[in-house]
């Protein structure tokens, strides 16, 4: 079963060409994984500085191994001074059955 989330912050006012540069490079990375099927990186027309990060993984194994990326740690510290948040807010997702 795929591991689907949904991953949202907000760059600081002043940092959103440090952010957009960071999470441009980074998506670059998680898009090569070989277990990662998404990872698209939105902001919201109403306020540009908030991101929504769609990311899906083939299953529980692509994302843990997509946790232990050695990029993964590196990014994430660069990232947290330049956001709003204490961290990314993660949301994870379950697919609606369509079919009964």
């Amino acid at each position: 079963m795929t591991k689907t989330l949904l991953a949202e912050f907000t760059a600081r006012a002043g940092a959103e060409d440090e952010v957009a540069r960071l999470i441009r490079d980074y998506a670059l990375k998680v898009r090569d994984e070989e277990g990662n099927l998404a990872f698209d990186v939105y902001t919201k027309s109403a306020n540009p500085r908030a991101y929504w990060i769609f990311e899906v993984y083939r299953d529980e194994d692509a994302f843990r191994t997509h946790l232990n990326a050695p990029y993964g740690a590196p990014f994430n510290a660069a990232l947290m001074p330049l956001i709003e948040e204490d961290a990314s807010v993660l949301t994870f997702l379950d697919p609606l059955a369509t079919h009964p």
